[in-house]
């Protein structure tokens, strides 16, 4: 544990490393460069730094509680034996920002030091979040590969994304993905005749190993159906007129959250990213993460409803008599974890034509998910549950820290 006799002052840097005599790094990627830096700084420190270039690096005590921007990291010390090499990317939801994941982010490098680096992604925030789900998760695969060049000590790679930035993420995934050959020393490369063409190669989401994809109050199936979005309080009226008129509010991500859209006299886009296309192989790359979870509202969230996050049917949502009391969690009642046999049953009747729900069901279960079910009904935070199950704001979504928490404790490295 490094020790000072007083707390060092705060330096904000404006960094630029030609200036410093610092080489740059082939290819133009700088995180060979920024992390040399941070050494030649000296010890313990928590760094942050920010995708845009002409922003500042800012370097602050280990014990310093505050830090903002979109990269960070705890470094335990300047020659600590092995680096961090998990990124973990954050994507925030409709009118969100980087700041959104802020408490999350800060818990991560909190809790798993020296294990994680986290990335808040700010290249969908505010009105861009209208541009529609293809053209938001574009943007967020270049930032992703972006970050990839600037941490080379990374191999893996997970995602946990609120609300829409969850369909967002799964697009970018899909854009991501690649199928690799295994690396192997060539004595120790025999080809087996009856070895299969699936175990000479191994999944890639950005040239890194995917571990967790974690959505937090998603609507994989989108907003259309009876109470998909809650504040329309189930009125069939209401109900029938929101996909004509969410495209003036929220534009095209209005319309490919209630199925309106149909580029090129294409179907839907929710329901094309529930297979692999040509160009795009969605369902691979979500199938290629160790682990998928889904945290979902069970109750007033106004914004989501419990189906369409927690990718169930109407009758497949727990019952009160199964629901879990948890100490440690107050706010977690129920967590379902898939078995390869309910997939299975899945797959076997994923082509025949059912109504748009159900495809998408059958489609996104034709991996495994874990569902978290999350209540907030004796909350006073109750009301607000969408940006209380991801502490958006902590002085206003505070209760929702024990699921932050259980992000943590669940997650694999």
């Amino acid at each position: 544990m490094f020790l000072a006799t007083s707390k060092p002052p705060f330096f904000p840097l404006i960094f630029n490393p030609s200036a410093q005599g610092f080489p740059s790094r082939p290819g133009g990627s700088s995180g060979g460069v920024r992390m040399e830096f941070v050494r030649k700084l000296g010890r313990k420190c928590c760094v942050v730094q920010s995708v845009n270039k002409n922003r500042k690096l800012e370097v602050i005590e280990a014990g310093d509680n505050v830090v903002s921007g979109e990269d960070i990291f705890y470094q335990v010390s300047a020659g600590a034996k092995v680096p961090p090499d998990h990124l973990l990317i954050m994507v925030n939801g409709i009118i969100g920002s980087a700041a959104d994941w802020r408490y999350a982010a800060k818990q991560f490098v909190k809790r798993l030091p020296d294990k994680v680096i986290v990335h808040c992604s700010d290249c969908n925030s505010a009105t861009l979040t209208f541009d529609g789900v293809d053209r938001m998760g574009e943007r967020l695969a270049e930032e992703v590969l972006t970050v990839v060049q600037r941490w080379p000590e990374v191999s893996k790679i997970s995602f946990i994304a609120h609300s829409l930035g969850g369909l967002v993420a799964r697009y970018a995934i899909g854009r991501l993905y690649e199928s690799v050959p295994i690396s192997r020393s060539s004595n120790l490369l025999q080809y087996d005749a009856e070895q299969s063409l699936e175990q000479l190669f191994e999944a890639k989401i950005g040239g890194l190993q995917p571990v967790n994809f974690i959505t937090v109050a998603t609507p994989h199936l989108g907003s259309r159906g009876h109470r998909q979005l809650p504040f329309l309080c189930g009125l069939p009226f209401l109900e029938r007129r929101a996909p004509q008129t969410a495209h003036w509010i929220v534009g095209r991500s209005g319309k490919h959250l209630f199925l309106t859209d149909n580029d090129n006299g294409g179907r839907p886009l929710l329901l094309q990213m529930v297979n692999d296309t040509e160009n795009i192989k969605f369902m691979s790359a979500l199938g290629s993460f160790k682990r998928r979870v889904a945290y979902a509202n069970a109750n007033f969230d106004q914004v989501v409803g419990w189906r369409t996050s927690s990718i169930r049917r109407q009758h497949e949502l727990p019952k009160s008599n199964l629901l879990v009391k948890d100490e440690k969690y107050p706010h977690i009642m129920y967590v379902e974890r898939e078995t390869s046999d309910a997939i299975q049953n899945g797959i076997s009747s994923v082509d025949i034509p059912q109504h748009l729900e159900e495809e998408m069901i059958r489609g996104l279960t034709q991996v495994p998910w874990e569902r978290v079910d999350v209540s907030f009904h004796k909350s006073t935070q109750r009301y607000i549950a969408h940006t209380t199950i991801q502490v958006k704001n902590y002085w206003l979504n505070s209760d929702g820290a024990d699921v932050v928490l259980h992000m943590i404790d669940n997650f694999l490295l």
